[in-house]
């Protein structure tokens, strides 16, 4: 059984799609409303009314393009993240480089698409926010490893990090549940939650946004293949 049909066998995922493009709005509707397991509720064509309509429906997942003409989108971000913490935001826009994606991470988002690559990404990214888990397109993770002018890995923060730290620090930012990370890498559940609580004290992080980010300063993402 696939994974959207798993999916379709109990409630549909309910999508605000936010976009000031009509005809791309209504592209992402069509492909969105054909797949059995989600649905589109509702659609914005600017920040305040995506404030307005998430806080209404309160979807599951938001779909949010950064570049609409009221306004910059951290503070949208930061503020729907702050009021509705059950909502997963999506990112998705045509900017693909380091600055965009850690500072959509850094606002409280929890996936990142690249829209040249929304028709193979998109729908596996609201299903895996939808499972709680972060998305981020591979393609922009390569880009923003290699654009990076800085050398994070020197950090004594990284350096301090055992190998199997790493590695659990990876799969984390990947966004992989806890119990596919003990499948990886051969241990139990309550070892990799006892890693994850070690990386967030040791790094400073709140959230497995904060992983992400500090993943790529750190250069631990690389273009494996994503399993959904």
């Amino acid at each position: 059984m696939t994974e959207s049909s798993k999916l379709s066998t109990s409630k549909k995922i309910r999508v605000v799609v936010a976009d000031d493009h009509a005809v791309l709005r209504s592209g992402l509707r069509l492909l969105i409303n054909t797949q059995a397991d989600m649905e589109v509720v509702g659609e914005a064509g600017g920040f305040g009314e995506t404030q307005r309509i998430c806080r209404e429906l309160r979807p599951d997942v938001l779909s949010l393009d950064l570049n609409m003409p009221d306004g910059p989108a951290a503070p949208t971000i930061e503020t729907l993240a702050r009021e509705l913490p059950g909502m997963k935001i999506l990112v998705l826009t045509m900017h693909d480089d380091a600055a965009y994606l850690k500072s959509s991470l850094a606002a409280g988002a929890h996936g990142f698409v690249v829209k040249k690559s929304a028709d193979t990404e998109l729908l596996s990214a609201i299903r895996a926010l939808a499972q709680g888990r972060a998305f981020i397109d591979l393609e922009s993770i390569t880009k923003a490893e290699s654009s990076s002018a800085a050398e994070p890995a020197s950090d004594s923060l990284f350096a301090s990090l055992s190998e199997r730290e790493r590695e659990v620090f990876r799969q984390l930012a990947l966004g992989h549940t806890n119990q596919a990370i003990a499948d990886r890498l051969v241990l139990s559940v309550k070892t990799v939650e006892s890693y994850r609580s070690r990386l967030m004290t040791k790094l400073g992080c709140r959230s497995r946004a904060d992983l992400t980010r500090r993943a790529i300063e750190a250069g631990l993402l690389t273009s494996e293949p994503r399993e959904n």
